[in-house]
């Protein structure tokens, strides 16, 4: 990559950080949220971990990481928002039309997300410590090794999302839906073990559920970074799936409608 491919996409970055910056309020929601359910559920989640044989759990152990993992799907749609609202203020073309190639365009709306899902999920399990009593009985790294894929597992399914939609309000509902279907399935609402049997065989197929495994295996188990290649690879698969279903489908040319 070169110096002057690198100084548009820094550009765009710039542009998404001082918009972010400008207007913080949905991240520091979507951060608070999780941990103010958690409140609420912990005596939920304390019962039903006992109720599976954990006898000396809080709760934490399943609400913390199950909440920044449903919340952090809710991410997608400021993927989606960064790549609409240029068509919702007639700027898409004069991008389009400019030096940055289609691939500098869609890399310089990503890395913002990407940094905020990633602080994100730090902010959860940080206060999931001070706030809930989280007790992580394997390796932080571990965490790091499950949370950074998952994060990147987020912003591609906002772009892929963004291929796929040709409205905002479209992308807007599916990323709302998946988000929710993402938790139920993959074990953010519930344990895994706990989920009903017809949901069983379908959880596998969402990328929360690999999430929440990973997760489990380092809070609950002790694993370490090894314990958690299998989870961290199937993200980084389902990413990787993400950006194919991307690159088909993304027309840079077509126009999307955004909130006017």
């Amino acid at each position: 990559m070169g110096d002057g491919s690198l100084g548009r996409i820094t550009a765009l970055v710039r542009q998404d950080a001082r918009l972010l910056v400008r207007d913080p309020a949905p991240l520091v929601v979507r951060t608070v949220m999780p941990l103010l359910i958690m409140s609420f559920m912990q005596p939920l989640f304390r019962a039903a971990l006992r109720a599976g044989d954990v006898a000396d759990a809080t709760g934490a152990e399943q609400g913390v990481p199950g909440m920044a993992v449903m919340f952090l799907f809710f991410l997608v749609t400021v993927v989606g928002f960064a790549m609409f609202r240029e068509h919702g203020w007639n700027t898409w073309d004069r991008l389009r039309a400019g030096p940055a190639r289609p691939f500098e365009l869609v890399a310089g709306r990503v890395v913002v997300p990407l940094a905020v899902a990633v602080l994100q999920l730090a902010v959860v399990f940080g206060a999931g410590v001070l706030l809930f009593g989280l007790r992580v009985r394997g390796s932080w790294a571990a965490l790091v090794a499950v949370g950074v894929p998952l994060a990147l597992c987020v912003v591609m399914v906002g772009l892929a999302l963004v291929a796929l939609c040709r409205t905002i309000a479209q992308l807007s509902v599916l990323a709302n839906l998946l988000a929710l279907l993402f938790a139920g399935l993959g074990g953010a609402l519930t344990p895994l073990s706990a989920l009903p049997h017809w949901a069983r065989p379908l959880a596998p197929g969402v990328p929360s559920y690999w999430a929440m495994r990973g997760f489990t295996t380092v809070v609950l188990d002790g694993g370490g970074v090894r314990a958690v290649l299998l989870p961290a690879a199937v993200l980084c698969a389902f990413a990787a799936g993400l950006a194919v279903v991307t690159l088909l489908f993304l027309r840079i040319h077509h126009r999307k409608l955004s909130w006017s």
